[in-house]
């Protein structure tokens, strides 16, 4: 049983007195005044003031004389309850009568995490300034519980139904622009002046309309949200602050992680009309990719985009690659570095994603052959630099220097002056060169499962691509990518019929469809198999892989 007491009292004042028992006048001539508390003579009734509690933690080692109090319950038993599961959990180790705030604490777990990757502690760094800390931080830490995290989550809906409503608006006023422009430019000249007053206006509504936020906080970012607040509650939970993980109640929207779709003739063509893209994650065909790489021949990016399109390196493995990492010779590079991107564009240096992801990747011949070729033309890259410098130099003597000092940075894709491409300024770059080309849509990052998908068809095992992309686990790359390409569930489908014997054919069909019509003559089925058949799908010989033939 908890050591203490409860006890009732009320907010109800008297006058206060002297020693003398007269009234005590303040400087503004009112009379001052206390509160009776414990002593007030209507405290025996019941519904008059509320019970309180308080409980001596003396006895707990580290403690010292504190005695928590706490008051508004209806009834004694309440408080005795509230007071019992104090001083339960004081006798468990947990700190009830810490002051600390939920901000205080988040910030001190955040600077804690140093076992974190940069780019992580970024992403938590926004989440506990942006979210955690104006939904609840000025909390304190024991009176925080899972409503008031479910209540955060319930403001993110809330808000994402106002961008819905700003994404209409913008679309709106994209189509008045548009017809705006389209009145103003078929008209007549001289052309009226209203019609440009019409263009000029609806511009200024859609500068207004992009300006509002539009993108939804979906399901994978939310759960982003939760993992993280979810791991700091876990802390606490172990400095024994807290007596349970307050995010393990919380709902949230499940996240289901999108399959890669196909970029087939059918959905392009409804691409092409409709400005539709299918799913977030989509896939070129064979045809597709090499169209683009037929136009991309020229592009400054084109040795990476080609490596990047057959062996699957992802951008940041692709932008960070050292020359002292390749071997020309031997036709491979060691992935043992990556570049990530800070949200204020800068870039810094990182250690690859998991240890799987730390791999050894074979070029092919021919992006072997054009980093041979890119190799030799790096060479002289410095001394085309400096005279690009010195010409500007003379030409522009009272101006400030334009271009900056050559970097040598060691890296295999670089610019003109030496420095790695920023690996977002790769992304942006990829996705207006497809919008130029009018091609269908994809991420810099999709171009992984154009990879996965073409070593597919060309015969390698699961096992083998999961490698080549590094990932973690067998499952992630054979849930991905089993049934990506139509060719194969069209070869899965075969194989499953020919695994049963038949008397016969199944009878053709009329040109519309459905069995002979009257006066039709079927032709004869070939003769069925003497014995059943069994089609093995198979590929490249790996005795850990699953293989699926082209």
């Amino acid at each position: 049983m908890f050591k203490g007491s409860t006890y009732k009292r009320c907010k109800c004042t008297a006058p206060k007195l002297d020693a003398a028992g007269e009234p005590i006048i303040k400087a503004n001539g009112e009379s001052a005044t206390r509160e009776l508390g414990a002593e007030c003579p209507d405290l025996k009734r019941k519904e008059h003031g509320s019970w309180y509690y308080y409980v001596n933690l003396s006895e707990f080692p580290g403690t010292g004389n504190r005695r928590p109090r706490k008051g508004g319950f209806l009834t004694s038993k309440a408080a005795e309850k509230a007071a019992q599961k104090l001083w339960d959990e004081a006798s468990n180790g947990i700190d009830v009568d810490s002051k600390e705030t939920v901000e205080q604490f988040l910030l001190r777990w955040h600077g804690t995490r140093v076992d974190l990757k940069e780019s992580v502690r970024e992403y938590h760094h926004d989440f506990i300034h942006r979210l955690y800390i104006p939904s609840f931080g000025g909390m304190l830490m024991r009176d925080l519980r899972t409503r008031h995290i479910q209540a955060m989550f319930k403001e993110i809906w809330a808000f994402n139904e106002i961008k819905k409503a700003n994404r209409t608006a913008a679309e709106v006023a994209k189509v008045e622009v548009d017809e705006a422009h389209r009145a103003w430019k078929q008209a007549p000249k001289p052309r009226p002046p209203h019609l440009r007053e019409r263009w000029t206006v609806a511009r200024a509504a859609l500068k207004e309309a992009y300006a509002k936020p539009r993108q939804d906080t979906g399901p994978g970012r939310q759960e982003k949200f939760h993992q993280c607040l979810s791991g700091a509650m876990a802390f606490a939970v172990g400095e024994k602050l807290i007596t349970e993980n307050w995010c393990d109640s919380v709902v949230i929207p499940k996240y289901e992680k999108p399959d890669p779709l196909v970029w087939t003739p059918e959905r392009i063509a409804r691409w092409r009309e409709t400005g539709e893209v299918p799913g977030p994650v989509m896939v070129w065909t064979p045809e597709t990719t090499g169209e683009f790489l037929d136009l991309a021949v020229d592009h400054p990016m084109y040795v990476m985009w080609h490596w990047m399109t057959f062996r699957g390196p992802r951008r940041g493995e692709a932008t960070g690659l050292p020359w002292t990492e390749v071997d020309l010779d031997q036709g491979y590079a060691n992935l043992v570095a990556t570049l990530a991107v800070r949200s204020s564009y800068e870039t810094y240096a990182e250690t690859p994603k998991s240890k799987a992801s730390r791999r050894t990747v074979t070029f092919d011949s021919i992006t072997l052959t054009l980093l041979a070729a890119w190799r030799e033309s790096q060479k002289g890259q410095r001394e085309r630099w400096e005279l690009k410098r010195a010409q500007w130099k003379a030409d522009n003597p009272d101006k400030d220097q334009k271009y900056g000092p050559f970097v040598d940075s060691g890296k295999v894709f670089t610019m003109e002056d030496g420095r790695p491409w920023n690996p977002k300024h790769v992304s942006q770059t990829f996705e207006r060169f497809l919008e130029r080309h009018d091609l269908p849509p994809i991420r810099l990052h999709d171009l992984r499962h154009c990879a996965a998908s073409l070593s597919l068809i060309a015969g390698l095992s699961m096992k083998a691509i999961q490698l080549l992309l590094g990932h973690a686990s067998f499952s992630l790359t054979a849930d991905t990518y089993t049934s990506l390409m139509p060719q194969f569930d069209k070869a899965n489908a075969d194989a499953t019929v020919a695994v049963v014997p038949r008397a016969q054919a199944a009878p053709p069909t009329s040109p519309g469809g459905g069995q002979p019509q009257p006066g039709e003559t079927p032709e004869p089925a070939p003769a069925a198999d003497p014995a059943p058949r069994l089609v093995l799908i198979s590929g490249a010989s790996d005795a850990e892989g699953q293989g699926i033939a082209a």
